[in-house]
């Protein structure tokens, strides 16, 4: 559980980072509070998916 968070937090803040530059730069006529959520809902969404596409190494029995 533990190595699955070490790849899906970087993740999440690389999207949050890159949603609130591009946001900024290309949507600058959204409002701040839009802006917040549409960053915390791709945030949220992007750490979902991550979980669920890195799944858990199994060991060999």
């Amino acid at each position: 559980m533990d190595k699955r968070f070490t790849m899906i937090i970087p993740i999440m803040i690389l999207v949050a980072v890159a949603s609130y530059w591009m946001l900024g730069k290309y949507y600058s006529e959204i409002e701040l509070g839009s802006k917040v959520m549409l960053i915390i809902g791709g945030t949220v969404l992007s750490g979902v998916i991550s979980f669920f596409l890195f799944k858990e190494d199994k060991e060999p029995k």
